[in-house]
């Protein structure tokens, strides 16, 4: 499906901003559906937002 407006084939509501919730709400954009996240929190990223370092690599999560 392309990007255009006239292609969306309905909405989604994805509940939960974590690192799934996102993918989820990507994933479902990339397929032409309008989506709605929704999110109690003040900011997206769930746990992973949160985090310093991530194993194994140590890498910064941010």
């Amino acid at each position: 499906m392309g990007k255009t407006d006239d292609k969306k084939s309905g909405a989604v509501m994805v509940v939960g901003g974590g690192v799934a919730g996102v993918q989820a709400a990507l994933d479902l954009t990339e397929l032409g559906y309008y989506v709605y996240l929704v999110e109690k929190g003040a900011a997206v990223g769930g746990a992973m937002a949160q985090l310093d370092k991530t194993f194994p690599t140590n890498d910064c999560s941010l």
